[in-house]
């Protein structure tokens, strides 16, 4: 079987060969294994619905077991998706030669015929979202020390993306059903099928609206300019689903997005009212001041927002954040005039002007 991830994107065959090699078109060859569509019908019974395990972005998620008892995850793709198969493809190039332990580990993909999966590490504690918003949590209660740690590596992961890898990914769909969650709980970004690249010379793409309710940043749900700042807004609004154990679009903020009721919360001195009532025991000091982080990762405008490896030392140390630079933000307000786009610094100046807005000073 030669397993070609259609047209110009060939699959390295040659299992544990970590190497790059391109095509005489300079097209490069992605790092992966290749599985035969047989292969994977075997190790999921045949796709049967008791291994059923979740839904991606352009299909379902099986969970499956490899001939030398590889537990995985395999998600196919929807008979006749078109979109699907863009994301499939986006997802193999954005994936192949991205590692770090808050990344799901894609290992191999299947491109036989009209079949089109995607062989990923599978995680016992499934999603955020299964383990903490869903109605019916899969896995135990997650203390605040658990919380916090999958803050803390999601940021961490979010940071790799932005600043380590090149060229640069944006995610455009951080959630909690994207982040999933291994048996000790420490936390793997996953389903890349949105991403996109950005290169160092680029500072914002125009692009087509994709993503979830709740979770947009308003300069690109409102004018369609994606930067990695928009990823940042989706994190802080992760935060506060975090700790209080809500999903953002949930209408029992009277008729308030989660934000927007936190920032209420924060006006009238209440921050502590946000806290999920199943957390018992937690540091109130250090749950406000994640609070206040995911509050500069959702001002209104993009270059006012902190880059992620600057919310990963929010997050870890114990920091007083100089909150006169917040403005409340606007989620569903505003416009893409107001959020500062069109006038948009480069990273090297962006970077000195939120240290000065963040002013972290460590006790």
């Amino acid at each position: 079987m030669d397993c070609s991830c259609f047209g110009a994107l060939v699959v390295n065959r040659k299992r544990g060969d970590a190497r790059a090699h391109h095509d005489s078109q300079g097209k490069p060859h992605l790092n992966i294994k290749t599985f035969s569509y047989n292969e994977l019908r075997t190790a999921t019974d045949n796709f049967h619905p008791s291994n059923k395990i979740g839904r991606g972005g352009f299909g379902i998620v099986f969970k499956g077991t490899l001939k030398d008892g590889q537990k995985v995850a395999v998600k196919t793709l929807s008979a006749g998706s078109r979109q699907g198969v863009h994301e499939f493809l986006t997802e193999i190039i954005t994936m192949s030669n991205a590692r770090h332990p808050n990344l799901v580990k894609l290992i191999g993909c299947c491109g036989e015929r009209s079949n089109r999966v995607l062989v990923y590490e599978y995680l016992e504690n499934f999603s955020l979202d299964d383990a903490l918003l869903a109605p019916n949590r899969r896995t135990a209660k997650l203390d605040w020390d658990r919380r916090s740690a999958i803050c803390l590596g999601t940021a961490r992961g979010l940071a790799y993306l932005h600043e380590e890898l090149v060229p640069h990914i944006v995610h455009r769909d951080i959630k909690a059903s994207n982040i999933l969650l291994d048996k000790d709980f420490k936390p793997k970004i996953g389903d890349f099928g949105l991403a996109k690249l950005f290169p160092d010379n680029i500072t914002h793409i125009s692009t087509k609206i994709a993503g979830t309710t709740g979770y947009l940043a308003p300069e690109y749900r409102m004018g369609g300019q994606l930067t990695m700042k928009a990823d940042v807004y989706s994190f802080g609004v992760l935060i506060l689903e975090v700790v209080s154990g809500t999903r953002s679009a949930k209408a029992d903020w009277g008729n308030k997005f989660l934000l927007e009721w936190a920032w209420q919360l924060y006006e009238e001195g209440k921050l502590v009212e946000l806290v999920d009532p199943e957390l018992e025991f937690f540091p109130e000091e250090e749950v406000i001041r994640y609070i206040k982080v995911a509050f500069f990762c959702t001002q209104t405008a993009a270059n006012r927002r902190p880059m992620m490896s600057q919310v990963v030392e929010m997050l870890s140390r114990d920091v007083q954040l100089n909150e006169k630079h917040l403005t409340a933000p606007e989620p569903f307000q505003g416009s893409s005039g107001s959020s500062g786009m069109n006038s948009l610094d480069k990273k090297s100046s962006e970077c000195s002007s939120t240290y000065e807005m963040s002013s972290v000073t460590t006790h």
